[in-house]
């Protein structure tokens, strides 16, 4: 067991650094051949928030282990309010009265709501499914591009800490190679021993998703978050949260329905999902009310993030 818990840790590590090394290629690409700010802006940002998911999501709905795939979304989803929020919080308020942040927040509902609605229709995602998260991922594509259009994809792209400037071919090779190269080598050692250390648990498949492999790759948004809550820079620590949400159930969600079905246990949708859907309501609520995320709030989600997980690795995740 404590073979397949290393590789899974190293098959993390990797995923996350062929994930950076792509994003940056990729965007470095995009200026050699003169790509507009706003493609890059919208495509770039976009994909390198979910490419670790995404990648980890069809290594394991097509490797029988459907249950990572929908453990990684949901976990995702709720360690990216509960603790990348909450953890930079608890050392500086963020500040959730923020220009054009409330048609996201409506984003975010609604892209909950076409997802939980979905799952609990028939308890799984397939291609049925797919089809209407890529209808809202088109529809949310048309939001960003109208917002780019204002002038806003550079500093997205900074705020990914993407350079913009035109860098050398042989760097730009290299980059992209690596994060071509890394991504699915990352995501078959933790998939594969993901499901072994499971299986020698005795815990069910979706726990190691909602678990180590959420909380792993949700640590690129947790260094966003904290680096842009040193700046006071409100709009690109809960954008960030909103649009990886969004885009983890709506790009990484469809993905996974065009490979194959992932079924949710019955204790996902009892206790995964509602978890889920109160963080969603937390950061929108916040919102709304024009509340900054305190340190009170921020303690409280850390405080209830560590119980979930406690709770779901003790005593629901029985296999």
């Amino acid at each position: 067991m404590l073979t397949s818990l290393l590789f899974l840790l190293l098959g993390l590590v990797v995923l996350l650094a062929a994930g950076e090394c792509l994003v940056r290629g990729a965007a470095s690409l995009a200026k050699l051949a003169n790509v507009p700010p706003l493609i890059i802006g919208l495509t770039v940002v976009a994909f390198g928030t979910s490419a670790p998911e995404l990648v980890v999501t069809i290594q394991a709905v097509a490797g029988d282990a459907a249950g990572i795939a929908m453990g990684n979304i949901v976990g995702s989803n709720i360690a990216n309010v509960l603790l990348v929020l909450g953890l930079p919080a608890c050392i500086m308020p963020i500040a959730m009265v923020v220009p054009k942040l409330k048609r996201h927040a409506v984003a975010l509902l609604l892209a909950t709501a076409v997802f939980c609605g979905m799952v609990y229709w028939n308890g799984e995602v397939g291609l049925p499914e797919a089809i209407v998260f890529t209808l809202g991922m088109v529809a949310y594509f048309s939001l960003m591009a109208i917002e780019a259009r204002s002038g806003h994809a550079d500093a997205a792209l900074e705020a990914e800490g993407i350079l913009v400037e035109k860098p050398g071919i042989p760097q730009t090779i290299a980059l992209t190679a690596l994060g071509l190269i890394g991504l699915p080598i990352g995501a078959t050692l933790l998939v594969t021993n993901g499901s072994e250390v499971a299986s020698l648990m005795g815990v069910r498949d979706e726990v190691i998703g909602l678990t180590v492999v959420a909380f792993g790759t949700s640590l690129p948004e947790l260094a966003t978050v904290l680096a842009a809550a040193l700046r006071r820079d409100a709009s690109v620590s809960a954008g960030t949260i909103i649009g990886s949400n969004i885009f983890n159930m709506l790009f990484v969600g469809s993905a996974a329905g065009y490979v194959g079905t992932s079924t949710f246990s019955e204790t996902a949708l009892r206790l995964d999902l509602p978890v889920m859907l109160g963080a969603t309501a937390l950061i929108t609520g916040l919102i709304f009310m024009r509340r900054d995320f305190g340190r009170t709030i921020g303690l409280l989600s850390i405080t209830a993030y560590v119980a979930y997980i406690l709770y779901t690795g003790l005593w629901a995740g029985a296999a």
